[in-house]
Formats: C-alpha cells, sequence, structure tokens
C-alpha cells in the first residue's frame, strides 16, 4: 500500500521534474552541475534534500527566475499540480515579463540585412573571385 503521506524532503533534481521546470531528472541534474540553479544563495548538487520553505534560484536562458517550495510530491502530475509545488516571488515574475517585452520588441534579425541574398550573377563572381585569388606563393 502506497505512503499518503507527503515527504517532508526530496532530492532537488526528483522536485525540478515533478515541479516540471525540466522535462527529465537527467536534464535537471544537468542543469544543476552547469551551476544554474542555487539553493538558498548556496551552490547545489542533483542529490541535495530539498524542504518546504527552501528558495530557488533557477537561470532558464536570459532570465534567472526565484521561487519559494510550496510543497513536494514523488510524482510528476498535471501542470496545475506541479504549479501548486513552487510560488514564484514578486520581483521574478516582473523581470520575466520584462524580458519578454524586450524580446518582443526586439530587433528582427532579417531587418539587419542589408543588402539580402546574393544573386545568381553575385554567386558566380564570388565563386569566380574564390578559384583565381589564391597565389603561386600559397602552394609551396
Amino acid at each position: 500500500m502506497a505512503d499518503s503521506n507527503p515527504p517532508d524532503r526530496m532530492r532537488l533534481d526528483k522536485w525540478l521534474w515533478a515541479a516540471r521546470f525540466y522535462k527529465t531528472r537527467s536534464l535537471a541534474a544537468e542543469e544543476i552541475g552547469k551551476g544554474r540553479i542555487t539553493v538558498n544563495e548556496q551552490a547545489a548538487k542533483a542529490a541535495r534534500e530539498l524542504r518546504v520553505g527552501d528558495r530557488l534560484a533557477l537561470r532558464q536562458g536570459p532570465v534567472t527566475r526565484v521561487v519559494r517550495v510550496c510543497g513536494l510530491s514523488p510524482l510528476r502530475g498535471p501542470a496545475p499540480v506541479a504549479q501548486a509545488l513552487y510560488e514564484e516571488t514578486a520581483e521574478s515574475v516582473a523581470a520575466r515579463e520584462a524580458a519578454a517585452a524586450q524580446r518582443r520588441l526586439g530587433v528582427e534579425p532579417a531587418d539587419a540585412l542589408q543588402q539580402g541574398r546574393p544573386t545568381k550573377r553575385d554567386r558566380r563572381q564570388l565563386a569566380d573571385w574564390n578559384r583565381w585569388s589564391a597565389s603561386v606563393d600559397d602552394t609551396g
């Protein structure tokens, strides 16, 4: 018979997987190993015991999310259940929204191109230039 009591502590990589921050435990452990996750402002290892009330800082891309652990679950459940396991700080939510707005207002990469793609004629000229640009001194 399964124990219905939630655990009072749990491995960090397993919690990150159960809370749906990462798709697999191995991805969570890899991110922990890279130093992208801290627990209570301290570097963490995948086997670190996590408790309710701990404060996690996760770097996901350019944004650092800061969350407080509200619950522990040994199982990976649906997204609403996973979101109940943590509470994101107001500063973290504001920083994430500001980063999203910055990305929306950012420059379109295609706009940076001045002349666009080379034409067939341009490519032929480049190929001719590359073919005949080698000097005799380079061969020997």
